[in-house]
């Protein structure tokens, strides 16, 4: 029986480039491994569009720690993967018409090989005169943005609450009409694959976390994510399960003032019905999460906030 196997040369690549890392030695010591490396780089354009959105996304995803914003946006993410952000209206120099000539030529240049990145809702009514970015002798709406953008993509990330279902921006009475992507999309019958990274603000380790997967494995399958389009690597089980107060809640033990000991039930903790490994990712590199800190969880990554869980502070 023969135990030879072949494989195919970005697989051969992947490997070579683990060998040294592995040995705890840079590829820098083997100088053409170095070079095939650099040759075999595959690049990823991202057009990252803020919507209604405060930017909180945003700045939650360039405070990453491991890896830094440094290493995710200017170096290989993983190797032989490099993701190039073309577009980002926050954090890149350009301004104006020659911010957005970079969005376009993207589109144009990479048609079906880009990824779009939406953060901030939607707005729709009136034809979504609520929100422009740029102009094109007048001024271009979000919605459009959106048309022009998602049906050519390779995928589609929403980061945040707002992006994946409408977050504070579509909170009642949501006068501008707006909404998330996942709903924009059956609207305008945009079939284009895309997944929902939610949280207010979504935690970085879950959007570089996401991208790492679909650079790996690509888009994720099915099994994968949840009715309500997240991964359940991140979203598999809920606050309540894995909470550093659960044995209060068994004991019946429940606080009544914040400060107090016990679960923070009666103080409108949401983590019975709230998905997230917050208890065991924390934030801010590890320091801290908000039931460690005495508050309850808001129940920030879910579909129905922030209307359903109000008023916030309060049993519901």
């Amino acid at each position: 029986m023969s135990l030879k196997k072949s494989i195919s040369r970005r697989e051969f690549m992947r490997w070579a480039a683990g060998v040294p890392l592995a040995a705890g030695m840079s590829v820098h010591f083997f100088p053409r491994l170095a070079q095939a490396l650099e040759e075999a780089v595959k690049e990823y354009p991202l057009i990252w569009m803020q919507n209604s959105t405060c930017s909180g996304c945003s700045v939650s995803v360039i405070n990453t720690i491991h890896p830094s914003i440094k290493n995710v946006i200017l170096e290989q993410v993983l190797p032989g993967h490099q993701l190039i952000l073309s577009y980002h209206g926050t954090l890149m120099a350009a301004t104006g018409s020659m911010s957005l000539d970079a969005a376009r030529e993207t589109a144009r240049k990479y048609q079906g090989k880009y990824v779009l990145i939406i953060e901030g809702a939607i707005p729709t009514k009136q034809e979504g005169i609520y929100g422009y970015i740029g102009e094109e002798e007048k001024p271009i709406t979000m919605l459009q943005w959106v048309k022009r953008l998602a049906p050519n993509a390779m995928a589609v990330l929403a980061v945040g609450t707002c992006a994946a279902y409408g977050g504070v921006s579509a909170a009642d009475p949501n006068p501008s009409g707006s909404m998330g992507a996942q709903e924009v999309f059956q609207m305008l019958n945009i079939n284009t694959p895309h997944i929902n990274i939610p949280g207010c603000p979504c935690h970085p380790d879950w959007f570089i976390g996401t991208v790492a997967k679909i650079l790996l494995y690509g888009m994720p399958k099915e099994k994968e994510l949840d009715q309500y389009g997240r991964m359940k690597l991140f979203y598999g089980r809920s606050i309540h399960n894995r909470c550093m107060n659960r044995d209060y809640m068994d004991e019946g033990i429940f606080a009544e003032n914040f400060g107090e000991e016990g679960c923070l039930l009666e103080l409108g903790c949401k983590g019975p019905f709230t998905s997230a490994d917050c208890p065991v990712r924390l934030w801010n590199g590890g320091v801290n999460w908000c039931i460690a800190a005495g508050s309850p969880c808001i129940g920030c990554t879910e579909k129905g906030f922030p209307d359903q869980h109000s008023p916030i502070y309060q049993r519901r």
